[in-house]
């Protein structure tokens, strides 16, 4: 039963770093298209004296892309901002508690984006339905839909990867590739 419990969450833990991988790529790209937009704007509004209708809009829009499709990779390298000195010090001399220190950390992180994507869910079906938008009418508007679904999954896959990290506390990510460690408190 433990032995299919682990091989399940080494399977879900690969789908789930390409996953977040891939988003992570996306969100790059969000980036480049976002220098591109303000350079265009500033260019715009610099020679023709014609700013880019909407680029506060797209700023704000791109933003909230940005920081949620990068999020699970965040979360899969554990570059999370956190104070993990305290874990640190402690691994070196007790890493068995610090190794179940780790574990409640990512326990009551994985609770925490799990609240996120349920709380968000209703969001986005609402804004799905009623085709809600941001921005000024006949000037640039956008549907609020895209944000909401991404937020909703990417608060879904933080979830996942937390879990698998409760499953599986002594996997690491070395260079992309997961490897297990024996005896490492972090």
């Amino acid at each position: 039963m433990i032995k299919n419990l682990i091989s399940v969450a080494s399977g879900l833990s690969r789908t789930a770093n390409v996953i977040a991988i891939g988003a992570n790529m996306i969100g790059t790209l969000v980036v480049l298209a976002l220098v591109a937009v303000v350079n265009f704007d500033v260019v715009a509004r610099g020679f023709f004296n014609a700013p880019f209708a909407g680029a506060i809009e797209v700023v704000q829009f791109s933003m909230v892309l940005i920081v949620f499709l990068q999020l699970p990779d965040v979360v899969r390298v554990n570059r999370l901002t956190r104070s993990d000195g305290f874990l640190a010090v402690l691994g070196g001399r007790h890493p068995r508690l610090a190794r179940i220190i780790g574990v409640f950390v990512d326990s009551v992180a994985a609770l925490f984006l799990g609240v996120i994507a349920y709380a968000i869910w209703p969001e986005f079906t609402d804004m799905f339905e009623t085709k809600d938008y941001f921005g000024i009418p006949g000037v640039f508007t956008a549907p609020w839909w895209p944000i909401k679904l991404t937020i909703f999954l990417s608060a879904t896959l933080c979830t996942l990867l937390f879990v698998i990290k409760v499953i599986l506390p002594n996997e690491k990510i070395v260079g992309g590739n997961q490897t297990r460690t024996k005896g490492d408190p972090t």
